[in-house]
């Protein structure tokens, strides 16, 4: 019996990964200064989001994104508000691509993925600099998105293997 409910406690671990890691990722803002990487840096919440709300969207509500949202904005020193803006935009992208696609395939995914990360860096730093009249380095989010489309493919790659996982261990119970 004590065998089932640990296997069970696993199970429920596994399911909410993403939702760990979005947290975790949102809480940690991290750069890679100590690295001397000057030039790298990419939005790892923008991916997880999309890819998790494209695959499996019930693994992620909506409530929680406009709660990881308001961390982030806390942690990065952005106005409350303008990370969930940006995180339930993905989600909308996520479910319009989710319900249109009748094969779905990573290539079509990554072009979509970029796409979404335009229009949702584009509206978001939009608000920051005519709202509230943030200094932006544009150069700085240009790498910025161009990582992060980059790193979508290895990223999707690797969360449909921890999906894969999840769904054995489900078969297995």
């Amino acid at each position: 019996m004590s065998r089932l409910g640990k296997g069970r406690f696993l199970q429920k671990l596994l399911e909410l990964g993403p939702v760990l890691l979005l947290y975790i990722s949102v809480l940690n803002e991290f750069d890679f200064n100590y690295l001397n990487l000057a030039y790298f840096s990419f939005n790892f919440p923008f991916i997880l989001i999309f890819y998790w709300s494209l695959k499996k969207p019930e693994s992620l509500g909506y409530g929680l994104l406009f709660f990881a949202g308001i961390i982030n904005d806390v942690v990065v020193g952005f106005p409350i508000g303008v990370s969930s803006f940006a995180y339930l935009l993905i989600c909308g992208f996520a479910a319009y691509l989710r319900n249109i696609t009748l094969r779905p395939s990573i290539l079509k995914d990554w072009m979509f993925f970029l796409f979404t990360v335009l229009a949702v860096s584009s509206l978001s730093y939009s608000v920051l600099v005519l709202f509230f009249k943030f200094k932006l380095n544009y150069l700085d989010i240009i790498i910025n998105i161009i990582f992060t489309f980059c790193l979508y493919v290895i990223f999707a790659n690797i969360f449909q293997f921890y999906q894969k996982l999840i769904t054995s261990s489900e078969k297995n119970d």
